[in-house]
């Protein structure tokens, strides 16, 4: 029985060509296995799988951190439109409180001094009516006290006319109506605080709007 021998076995390698010389003409590429390594050898094999298992490390941090950054960034854009509306929401309550505080200042500024805002408004007005012939003063409480100091001001704002006094009851404490012969003026503290909070929200909703359209523009 002939045997037959393994296919991995290589006894006889006749791939290097010769000329009729003896000169070799074609080199065989056969090269044995090393099977042997010296000291430095070994060294420099280590270090390089080294560098490359250190390269192949950072090369997946750097893709897994840039899959984190992308997933950060999806959740952010997401969430931008409800933090949008929570900050606006914020804002609006915290103009609502400072509004609320205000008028509670002021009413209690106006129970002490209510005559305060009728002396702004004619020491504002001085050059308006200082050639009227003819003031008409229209307020409430205008007692005895309260027609001397407004006469004084008056006087002190450069008017020599006649001050005429409406005392009205139905006005707001330190609402007041002045009329002049080619002008009036009028202040009612409610109303006043109505505008201004209207002016606020107005410039909130214009805020918010403006926000909106600035995270509309950069999802495109």
């Amino acid at each position: 029985m002939v045997e037959t021998a393994p296919l991995s076995s290589r006894p006889f390698a006749f791939d290097t060509e010769f000329d009729g010389a003896g000169s070799v003409v074609r080199a065989s590429t056969f090269r044995p296995a090393k099977r042997a390594y010296l000291p430095a050898e070994v060294e420099a094999l280590v270090a390089q799988a080294r560098l490359e298992a250190r390269e192949a490390a950072l090369a997946e941090a750097a893709s897994l951190s840039a899959m984190a950054l992308s997933s950060i960034g999806q959740a952010v854009a997401m969430a931008a439109p409800a933090l949008n509306q929570v900050a606006h929401q914020h804002r609006e309550q915290a103009a609502d409180l400072a509004m609320a505080a205000a008028r509670v200042i002021a009413a209690t500024a106006l129970d002490h001094l209510p005559m305060g805002p009728l002396q702004s408004a004619l020491e504002t007005l001085g050059q308006e009516i200082d050639a009227s012939p003819r003031l008409v003063v229209r307020a409430s409480g205008l007692d005895d006290t309260a027609r001397t100091r407004i006469q004084a001001v008056c006087v002190d704002a450069g008017f020599s006319g006649l001050v005429a006094f409406r005392d009205d009851p139905g006005l707001p404490i330190a609402a007041f109506q002045l009329e002049w012969a080619d002008g009036r003026a009028d202040f009612d503290p409610a109303a006043a605080a109505d505008r201004i909070a209207t002016a606020l929200r107005s410039a909130l909703a214009t805020e918010a709007g403006h926000a909106e359209s600035l995270d509309h523009g950069g999802q495109h």
